[in-house]
């Protein structure tokens, strides 16, 4: 019985320890595109991508491929390795 208190003590105690989830980062004003919010794509296959809603304002191309320099900062654009098809940065542009 004295164990049983003992280990119902510590769990109480160690319950205090458990940290709350970090606070989302703030709201970058240049982030026109959301390439915050899907940074979450990074390291993951491009087939996961979500097929936009407007297209014009979303591409996916690979890290070698030839691509227009021209810039829309409400563009959002998913870079992924050619060989493994993992995504491997997302940005505005």
């Amino acid at each position: 019985m004295k164990k049983i208190l003992m280990l119902g003590a510590a769990l109480i105690a160690l319950s205090g320890c458990v940290s709350e989830p970090p606070a989302p980062p703030p709201a970058d004003a240049n982030d026109k595109c959301g390439a915050a919010e899907a940074q979450r794509f990074v390291g993951r296959p491009r087939s996961e991508i979500p097929v936009p809603v407007r297209p014009e304002k979303q591409r996916v191309l690979c890290t070698t491929c030839m691509a227009t320099m021209d810039f829309r900062e409400d563009r959002l654009n998913f870079f992924y390795d050619a060989d493994t098809g993992v995504v491997k940065r997302v940005t505005c542009g």
